[in-house]
């Protein structure tokens, strides 16, 4: 009997094609069956917004070329994209959602200004074990690949053991 791969659902706040997503998303297919649903353009600073006003679009997207794995576009914040995901995207709730790789530190106030932590934080109150991942690094150019092993070894211990009810982790 093969064990079924967990269900990880990817978002950040810098976009779908910014390269910290692109790194996370490639040590998640790793670890089990991917789905990204993420925002069409930067929405770092949003906080926990959400888009009530206007008419949210999403749309499938391929930004590389052989991805087994489903990837969404979404004009809305972070936490929108966590909301779309759960609500009308995904045929069942994620056993895990991680969020980044942010470019820059998430610590102390700046997590309540987070599109990465309030993605992960909107996880957690929909019961959904969740990680929200930053790289202390703005440059254009920052290297999210020293970040991998970190991110695979957490992400493992998470899946295997699970979370407390009502703890999301902030990983900087």
């Amino acid at each position: 009997m093969t064990k079924k791969k967990p269900l990880i659902l990817v978002t950040n706040d810098d976009g779908i094609t910014a390269p910290g997503i692109r790194t996370l998303i490639e040590v998640m297919k790793e670890l089990g069956d991917v789905v990204v649903v993420a925002p069409d353009s930067p929405q770092s600073g949003m906080g926990h917004a959400i888009t009530i006003s206007d008419t949210l679009f999403c749309e499938q997207v391929t930004i590389k070329e052989n991805y087994k794995h489903k990837e969404y576009s979404c004009s809305g914040t972070p936490a929108d994209c966590v909301k779309i995901a759960t609500q009308e995207i995904l045929h069942r709730k994620p056993d895990l959602c991680v969020s980044g790789i942010n470019h820059g530190s998430n610590s102390s106030i700046n997590v309540i200004y987070s599109g990465t932590m309030s993605a992960a934080v909107e996880a957690g109150v929909e019961g959904i074990p969740a990680i929200g991942f930053s790289l202390l690094d703005y440059s254009l150019n920052a290297d999210f690949e020293p970040a991998r092993k970190y991110v695979k070894a957490i992400t493992r211990n998470v899946i295997k053991n699970g979370l407390p009810k009502g703890v999301v982790l902030n990983v900087n």
